[in-house]
């Protein structure tokens, strides 16, 4: 279908806003799929905070260079692709679409752009594999938690051994009482 010039324009500003408000934009392939599965694909990429966007490659360029951003040549993009801006987690949209390439083989990484550097297909894949922010923040805060744990663990052992032997104590039956010295007897009083 080809589009009007209208409808390009319209495009074209929405591809510069979107460009200007993502951390990062991943390139993909899409085709063959069917529709439940790019609707499946769309929903996993909003709840992660991307979106999936589907435009003629040379709209992409003309929207990449106004909004100041570097983008791949269309030449050097082969078949039809698609955009996948992340915009909470320059990661995320690159991790769901890797994901869920594994069980798609329609969907398939071909670069990206991240920090202003044009990325590879194998620096692309490298990116998705990372882990996000939320795994590297609970990474954070169990190294974290870990020295607190065991300082916990090292003031508490030698106390519970100590409890632990007072109780075995009480159930034998207590300590017990040394037997009482041998009274010696008393000295008779000294007779003047």
């Amino acid at each position: 279908m080809t589009l009007t010039k209208d409808q390009k324009s319209a495009q074209i500003v929405e591809l510069v806003e979107k460009f200007k408000t993502c951390q990062s934009v991943m390139f993909s392939h899409y085709i063959g799929m069917k529709v439940g599965n790019v609707s499946a694909l769309r929903k996993q990429l909003r709840e992660k905070g991307a979106e999936m966007k589907v435009a003629k490659k040379t709209l992409m360029a003309i929207a990449a260079k106004e909004a100041g951003f570097p983008l791949v040549e269309a030449d050097d993009l082969e078949g039809p692709v698609a955009c996948i801006f992340s915009f909470n987690d320059p990661l995320s949209g690159a991790q769901v679409a890797f994901k869920f390439g594994r069980d798609h083989d329609q969907v398939k990484l071909i670069g990206g752009v991240y920090d202003g550097k044009i990325l590879s297909k194998e620096q692309a894949i490298e990116l998705a594999k990372m882990p996000g922010r939320e795994q590297l923040l609970g990474m954070f805060i169990g190294m974290l938690n870990a020295p607190l744990n065991k300082f916990a663990g090292m003031c508490s052992s030698p106390l519970g051994g100590f409890a632990r032997a007072l109780n075995q104590m009480a159930d034998k039956g207590g300590f017990a009482k040394a037997p009482a010295a041998a009274a010696a007897p008393e000295a008779a009083p000294p007779t003047a």
